[in-house]
């Protein structure tokens, strides 16, 4: 089967994003500014390059972000659709919800992705294989040092998926679920519609059972799950510094991003990847080093910021060290604060003047 003039996607980004609060708490996580671009704009620009031209969106939390972001997406090159859902419905429900705003014939492929996997393996490749297998689902499969975490997924010699293990204790293979999938449009029929579906629980084991032709595309190419702050900085990071290609990168890669209306003293030092956003301002003698500067941020005299993220219009005092923290949209950090080890201040909170030496949850 030859791959289609028009390949369809549909993109997962209904989840809450818990595990990334207070930076989630006013912005669904895809769309949370990624070297300097929201998520969601490097995963478009990747599908683009593989060939897709429309896109379905399945929405939930803050649903009206994203089209307010990118419209139709005429803009991105591509036709897109969003598909709300009244109540969270799963991964494999989101894909079921959404798939019938779809266009694709029934032997043709689908493309789904997740709202919060930075990857750099070879689309192309992984919708090659589904088609000359003539697979029911192709999943796209990396290795992680700890596979409990994830979805374990064995494989036979001849890259038949042979089992699905959602975050087992005792992993077989160190081989996980990396989050892309392609379906042949007729197998999303099978999801239950209607009700909150897990797909890794329920759908790809039951259609192993049935003895649906399930393949895995296994590759060792950049991947990262961005749905914790630790990671998220790191992702932006290393999209500025090159690790990653992505054509949405607006620059070129290199130790920092300084965004358009954004501002350095000259004896500032801003590095490691570290992107800063619009009208932001970084101070004499300051220090800016693996993080995430959203826009309109100041960063005072003499602070120092690493592997942090600064919501939209933080403001960081004069020689305050933000070591692994994250400060949440609006908030102030009076001077001579010193925030390591994964400290998060939630939004609209203000700290006085070298009140705190460390916290996790301000």
């Amino acid at each position: 089967m030859n791959p289609p003039n028009k390949l369809e996607a549909i993109v997962l980004v209904g989840g809450r994003g818990t595990r990334l609060r207070p930076l989630t708490v006013t912005v669904p996580k895809p769309m949370l500014p990624t070297a300097g671009v929201p998520f969601l704009a490097h995963l478009f620009a990747r599908a683009r390059a593989a060939g897709v031209t429309r896109i379905v969106l399945a929405t939930c939390y803050r649903s009206e972000t994203f089209e307010e972001s990118f419209g139709d997406g005429a803009g991105l090159g591509l036709e897109l659709e969003y598909v709300r859902e009244d109540e969270p419905l799963g991964t494999g429900g989101g894909i079921r919800n959404a798939a019938s705003w779809l266009r694709s014939g029934p032997d043709e492929p689908v493309l789904v992705l997740n709202g919060d996997i930075l990857s750099g393996h070879d689309l192309g490749a992984q919708l090659a294989l589904h088609l000359s297998s003539d697979a029911d689902v192709t999943l796209h499969l990396t290795e992680v040092p700890e596979p409990g975490r994830f979805g374990c997924v064995p494989t036979e010699p001849s890259g038949r998926v042979a089992a699905f293990l959602e975050k087992t204790q005792r992993p077989v293979t160190n081989r996980i679920n990396a989050g892309c999938y392609i379906f042949r449009r007729s197998v999303l029929s099978e999801i239950p519609a209607g009700r909150a579906v897990s797909a890794e629980r329920e759908t790809f084991p039951a259609l192993i059972e049935r003895g649906a032709r399930l393949m895995a595309y296994a590759d060792d190419a950049y991947w990262l799950d961005v749905g914790t702050p630790s990671t998220f900085v790191r992702g932006s990071c290393d999209l500025v510094l090159g690790c990653l290609e992505s054509p949405a990168l607006p620059g070129r890669p290199g130790e920092a991003l300084l965004l358009p209306g954004s501002s350095v003293a000259p004896d500032a030092v801003v590095c490691g990847g570290s992107a800063v956003g619009q009208g932001s301002v970084v101070g004499p003698g300051a220090r800016v080093e693996g993080s995430v500067v959203f826009d309109d941020v100041e960063v005072g005299p003499g602070a120092r910021v690493r592997g942090s993220a600064l919501a939209r219009g933080a403001r960081v005092g004069d020689e305050t060290v933000l070591d692994g923290a994250v400060v949440g949209e609006g908030s102030v950090i009076g001077p001579g604060n010193e925030l390591r080890h994964g400290a998060r201040v939630w939004p609209d909170v203000t700290l006085p003047a070298g009140a705190i030496r460390f916290s996790s949850d301000l």
